[in-house]
């Protein structure tokens, strides 16, 4: 699944091509991903300025001056620049064609993602009120973290990931983080010390700022909007290294699964 890196990767990657960029037409290519795309997209888009793109946890907004669309990759999606006379290919389901000759196109196998329309401001929208902090936010700090955990049983790693806690910390970057804070995933969140929480904290923050430097993470089906692959994945400590010796004490690396997720992590370095 595209995390927060990617999905930051994705906004820096299409903003310089298509802010300023007036769009020429919508194509929707099937009615429903996750939920229904809104059919007056194709009405309502046209016409209209991209005037600025950002990201809130992982959803993207292209700002207009009438609304914003509001895309979420989902498990397997993926943004990318195209032109006119590039084929279409079986899962590109959405086509933002700008007047440039050039195409925002939505490619979407497992049809999990969403395209949606809002005329408001996307922050009121009902996905997007309830998310928590954005994770390298002044706000996200030790304190904000360890008063949320306090008596609660959840494991820290779900804790983590709930976008309600704070937004975009992913599967694979909360493994890495909570191996750089000498945390085990299934440790209970409200028995985490402050102390420990420092170190998580500045884990994660560094984990996705570095994650975002490389250009995230390369997954099967995640590639950047110019068609090119991060480079972090070269660089993870434990995620999807079960069997292998740790870098830092070569214990071997053991995997255990947490919500329908599998978990990584050393037994020795993480307490």
């Amino acid at each position: 699944m595209p995390e927060l890196p990617e999905v930051e990767t994705t906004r820096r990657g299409i903003s310089p091509h298509i802010i300023g960029k007036t769009v020429q037409a919508v194509v929707l290519r099937h009615k429903q991903l996750r939920w229904p795309i809104p059919a007056r997209l194709k009405s309502v888009l046209p016409g209209q300025a991209i005037l600025d793109v950002s990201r809130r946890g992982k959803y993207l907004f292209l700002h207009t001056a009438v609304g914003s669309v509001i895309i979420h990759l989902g498990m397997s999606g993926s943004l990318r620049l195209a032109n006119k006379k590039e084929t279409v290919g079986k899962h590109d389901h959405v086509d933002i064609v700008f007047s440039s000759d050039c195409i925002l196109r939505l490619r979407d196998p497992r049809r999990f993602g969403a395209v949606l329309w809002t005329g408001r401001s996307p922050h009121t929208h009902k996905l997007i009120t309830a998310l928590g902090p954005e994770p390298l936010d002044d706000v996200f700090n030790v304190d904000y973290l360890f008063q949320r955990s306090r008596k609660r049983q959840l494991a820290i790693k779900p804790f983590i990931m709930d976008s309600k806690t704070v937004v975009g910390v992913g599967n694979i970057y909360a493994s890495e983080a909570l191996f750089r804070a000498g945390i085990r995933p299934g440790t209970a969140a409200g028995r985490v010390s402050r102390e420990r929480y420092q170190r998580l904290v500045l884990a994660i923050k560094a984990v996705l700022a570095s994650a975002i430097e490389a250009g995230g993470t390369t997954l099967r089906d995640f590639v950047s909007s110019e068609g090119k692959p991060g480079y972090f994945q070269q660089k993870l400590q434990v995620y999807g290294r079960a069997g292998k010796p740790c870098d830092a004490c070569g214990t071997t690396i053991k995997k255990i699964q947490q919500a329908q997720r599998t978990s990584y992590y050393c037994p020795r370095c993480q307490r």
